[in-house]
């Protein structure tokens, strides 16, 4: 987005889910994205750095332009004006929660964040394959942490049959409601995801890299990253605010992400709007159009398990038809409802 804002990433689950796994596969596939990272609960993190900062407010670097932080997470607005600073140059932050921490309020507080250069980037929880009956017995609370959720990771997957993982997927997806649902293997889930890649100059996208090669291949075996769908929609036409509204506002099932530029034609032609939307999240950010540049409306939607024919179809219907489906002075107001408003907002 023509903001920068830099996107912060909730991960989340209880003891022994994998979190940190996922998280260390973030870590080792970044190659050309620079992350930034905050834990209030190292466990078994593969970066021995940590053990020499070893104490709440430490900075470490981790290489591969990533930086790691020691927090309290109280004071969570202190650490992102530390991981903000423009010189570091980050391209996504990841808050992994304790293990008991409540998602809930680590959402309120990003949400809550009065600093502008971030964003929302969404919660996704980490569940057990092979405990999760277990931990909903010893955590009632997880039935509550699987509806906040915007992504839900049932990792260890391959520790189950495939009954039992149909059976567990159908639960979670039962009590997650809208978020998009996938199923990993020692955390592998590819970082497009959650967060936008950045590939290093002169690399080929989807090629492996020195990290995919040392760590690709855990216990013996080959596997893949979670599997996830991405649509691409790009038309001249403009759209019309009112029925993009209702699209976005009944987003499908398992739509996890959609990210890119409408043009709304006379409703607004001064400005072009870019827009973010993360499991239940939704901004717009207005700018002008740039000089010289074709006028088009260009989105990129990613989730698990959606359709795609029919997604592009009720995109292809908020298309305006001709001067006859000419938007109202008010048509834009529901668009305006989400363009950042420097306020605290709540948890849906």
């Amino acid at each position: 987005m023509t903001r920068q804002q830099i996107p912060v990433v909730v991960l989340s689950g209880f003891l022994g889910a994998g979190k940190t796994t996922l998280l260390n596969h973030l870590l080792r596939s970044a190659r050309g994205t620079r992350i930034g990272v905050m834990v209030n609960d190292f466990g078994d993190i593969g970066i021995d750095a940590m053990t020499v900062a070893g104490q709440v407010g430490s900075t470490v670097s981790l290489g591969n332009g990533c930086l790691c932080c020691a927090v309290d997470v109280s004071e969570l607005d202190e650490y992102l004006e530390v991981l903000t600073r423009p010189e570091l140059r980050l391209d996504v932050i990841v808050i992994e929660a304790s293990g008991l921490a409540e998602p809930q309020e680590l959402v309120r507080m990003v949400l809550g964040s009065e600093n502008d250069r971030v964003v929302y980037g969404g919660l996704v929880q980490v569940v057990d394959a092979v405990e999760f009956s277990a931990t909903r017995a010893r955590h009632p609370e997880t039935d509550r942490h699987l509806a906040l959720a915007d992504l839900v990771v049932i990792n260890k997957a391959d520790r189950v049959e495939e009954r039992e993982l149909e059976a567990v997927h159908a639960a979670v997806g039962g009590l997650a409601g809208p978020a998009a649902v996938v199923r990993a293997v020692h955390g592998r889930i590819d970082p497009e995801v959650l967060f936008d890649k950045v590939v290093p100059e002169g690399e080929i996208e989807g090629q492996m890299s020195i990290e995919d090669l040392l760590y690709g291949d855990e216990d013996g075996a080959d596997h893949p990253h979670a599997h996830y769908e991405t649509l691409s929609v790009s038309t001249g036409t403009a759209l019309h605010p009112r029925r993009l509204m209702t699209f976005l506002d009944s987003r499908p099932q398992g739509l996890y992400r959609i990210k890119g530029f409408v043009d709304f034609g006379d409703a607004d032609p001064a400005n072009r709007y870019a827009v973010h939307a993360v499991g239940r999240f939704l901004r717009f950010y207005p700018e002008p159009w740039p000089a010289g540049e074709e006028r088009l409306t260009q989105l990129v939607l990613i989730g698990s398990g959606i359709d795609g024919p029919a997604l592009r179809k009720e995109l292809e219907d908020c298309e305006r038809n001709g001067p006859q489906d000419a938007p109202d002075e008010h048509s834009m107001w529901g668009v305006l409802r989400y363009v950042q408003q420097n306020e605290e907002e709540p948890v849906d």
